[in-house]
């Protein structure tokens, strides 16, 4: 199975950590969080893995031939020049996917213990364009993806500025719950993209009401957002016990 690891961002939230390394390469504890989602898909069985980067990519590069590979193939998809954003970097490793088979992306900053299998064979189920992990928690941003009961994708909220974009009529009573940064996509989704730098987030707005795209709420599993040193410290201490 495949996946992407977005690795591409500078991590400006976590200076001075970031200084002279890649975000990827801060550690939790005594292992990069690159290393940690590389594992934890392999695990869950993803033995081809596409990564983006940007800024200090030679250090992400060296790291992955150190560990050569992990055993996998891992290939490097490069963003050096200028940040493509979520979907015009899921976009740019379109050519990895010519299998034509569902993949698996997830955030380099994402530290939790999703069950990526369900996840998986949940979009497989339905079959729709994408997937999208979420839970119901508060968010600093107070950005919200809004759901039916069915779990259908509809559209978007932020609480904080009262804007909201709903391009699909909820079938039911609608759900607001944050997005946790893994999520599984059809490559058909390709077709139907922007070109050059835009949200992967813009695009599922813009195609909710015509195309089904859904969420899997892993309402009972642990997740952080690894932004910030104050979440590395969270996270090692969740590690330790």
């Amino acid at each position: 199975m495949k996946a992407m690891i977005l690795a591409a961002g500078k991590g400006t939230r976590l200076m001075p950590l970031t200084e002279f390394i890649p975000k990827a390469l801060v550690k939790i504890g005594d292992k990069p969080m690159l290393e940690l989602v590389i594992k934890r898909l392999i695990y869950y069985g993803f033995n081809e893995i596409i990564i983006n980067v940007h800024q200090y990519s030679d250090q992400i590069k060296e790291f992955i031939d150190r560990n050569n590979r992990f055993d996998i193939e891992i290939a490097i998809s490069e963003e050096s020049q200028k940040l493509l954003g979520t979907g015009g970097g899921i976009k740019q490793a379109s050519w990895f996917f010519n299998d034509h088979q569902p993949f698996m992306v997830h955030n380099v900053d994402v530290f939790s213990n999703i069950n990526l299998n369900k996840l998986f064979q949940d979009h497989l189920n339905h079959q729709c364009l994408a997937t999208l992990a979420v839970k119901k928690r508060t968010t600093k941003t107070g950005r919200y993806l809004i759901a039916d009961d069915e779990n259908y994708l509809c559209g978007w909220k932020n609480i904080k500025t009262c804007q909201e974009k709903i391009p699909r009529k909820p079938r039911s009573i609608y759900q607001e719950l944050a997005f946790s940064g893994i999520q599984v996509i059809d490559p058909k989704i390709f077709s139907l993209m922007d070109t050059g730098k835009f949200s992967i987030l813009d695009t599922y707005l813009s195609l909710c009401k015509d195309y089904d795209l859904r969420v899997y709420n892993h309402r009972n599993s642990f997740w952080m957002d690894l932004g910030t040193p104050d979440s590395i410290t969270r996270a090692e201490k969740f590690l330790a016990g």
